[in-house]
């Protein structure tokens, strides 16, 4: 999360703490969920049954099963499926032979265990049902053990109603947003993990003195900023079409707890979730949620770490399956935008350079660099100076130091620079619609040039 996000919305949530604090109810322990079980068992994917069955239908065609995309079943054979595509494959979007080579690909991927993982074939009735993105299991004690989070996708609005006037930009959506998490006794915590409050961090805003750490307080933000890089390699291996980033969250939090550490944007200024999770037209600041990925996004993770009193922060953006032309061009111009920012970090940089790196590059490859967030110190508060924002000709104060500990984390636009915020006072997107993609690492000054203490 970036400074001025805090920044824009801070002051009227102060005032609110008082009566707020418990609208979040904390979910049950998930070691509890248990207790609260499905009424219902999970039904086999009759699809796959009936294929067992073929050779006694033989001038029948044979059912098929559609994937997220509404591909056909990949172990139905190309032939078959070129002949029966007009009256099976009802959903197919793209012509039945080439979504026959696709879902080879792509149908171990999505059939998978939306608990453990695992390759799956049974599915939740009550999805199926109310015509919801298949929700596959391997076993009915995965299914039970998912349950409390999982029945949250049945009840969900497709709108919140909040968002009813809301005038959206793009294609997505918001969905159901689960209960807020709950942290064991035992982790430290920052001074908002109860009231939503970041008070040091709020009497500390004023302040535009860039704070040089010493040996022990760089060793301490080290091992905040390996731990949220391990969290979010672990929380990566689980995006694929299907899962919902709400699913992301839960991986992230309970990694996090597993660490002994706190994840900082839980209640950070009464932020709802672990993560934040930024799909296709978001900006930053996204709010888990149980809308599943599709083929085709592309989807940032924001992680970041409280470890022993102190953070760290990183954040990629990762391609959900097959990305279009535009979109890749936006991701790697992110990347590059960042990298090219680092190899200018070292003693005697001005603060107000990197935007102008970043703001070249971006320009070069066709896209735009968002203003209104930036990259900022960090340390023992979550947000400090200095404030580093992307783009060209800023004024940003200060000159980087050895021992100066910062991130640098640049919004990129695939259209116009411009953002606007969702009802839920976090979300951010592009005013025009069109996909960001962000980048971010958290920087330690040596006195030789810097240190990627996220790498």
């Amino acid at each position: 999360m970036s400074a001025e996000a805090q920044a824009k919305t801070i002051e009227n949530k102060i005032d609110q703490t008082t009566t707020t604090t418990t609208t979040l109810t904390p979910s049950n322990n998930f070691t509890k969920t248990i207790i609260d079980q499905p009424t219902f068992s999970l039904q086999p994917n009759t699809e796959q049954t009936n294929k067992t069955k073929k050779k006694k239908k033989k001038n029948k065609p044979k059912k098929q099963l559609n994937n997220s995309n509404g591909t056909t079943d990949a172990t139905t054979d190309a032939t078959n499926v070129t002949t029966n595509a007009t009256t099976n494959a009802t959903n197919a979007t793209t012509d039945a032979t080439t979504n026959a080579t696709n879902a080879t690909t792509n149908v171990v991927v999505v059939n998978c265990c939306l608990y453990c993982g695992n390759v799956a074939q049974q599915r939740c009735p009550k999805c199926t049902e109310l015509a919801l993105f298949p929700s596959y299991f391997c076993s009915q004690e995965c299914f039970k053990k998912q349950w409390s989070f999982h029945k949250f996708i049945h009840s969900a609005p497709h709108v919140p109603p909040h968002f009813a006037a809301f005038s959206f930009t793009g294609t997505l959506r918001p969905a159901c947003v689960t209960p807020m998490r709950t942290v064991s006794p035992h982790i430290q915590r920052p001074d908002y993990s109860e009231t939503g409050d970041p008070r040091s961090e709020r009497l500390n805003r004023s302040s535009s003195t860039i704070q040089v750490y010493n040996g022990t307080q760089i060793e301490g933000i080290r091992k905040a900023c390996k731990i949220a890089r391990e969290v979010l390699n672990i929380a990566a291996r689980s995006l694929r079409p299907g899962i919902t980033t709400d699913q992301i969250d839960q991986i992230v939090h309970q990694e996090m707890i597993a660490r002994n550490a706190y994840p900082s944007p839980l209640n950070y200024s009464n932020f709802p979730k672990s993560c934040c999770t930024s799909i296709n037209e978001v900006i930053c600041h996204g709010i888990p949620d149980c809308r599943p990925l599709q083929e085709g996004d592309i989807c940032n993770l924001d992680i970041t770490a409280y470890y022993n009193g102190y953070h760290g922060d990183v954040n990629d953006t990762y391609y959900i399956g097959e990305v279009d032309a535009e979109s890749h061009n936006l991701v790697e111009t992110a990347r590059e935008c960042l990298n090219q920012a680092i190899a200018i970090v070292k003693p005697g940089t001005l603060y107000r350079e990197v935007g102008n790196i970043i703001n070249r590059i971006a320009n070069q490859r066709g896209c735009s660099v968002v203003r209104s967030y930036c990259g900022h110190g960090i340390g023992e508060l979550f947000h400090c100076a200095p404030n580093v924002p992307h783009y060209a000709n800023n004024k940003a104060v200060g000159v980087m130091k050895a021992g100066h500990i910062f991130t640098i984390e640049p919004m990129i636009n695939a259209g116009g620079w411009q953002d606007k915020l969702w009802p839920d006072n976090w979300t951010s997107v592009t005013k025009d619609g069109k996909r960001s993609a962000q980048f971010e690492h958290t920087l330690l000054v040596t006195p030789n040039g810097c240190e990627v203490l996220t790498a």
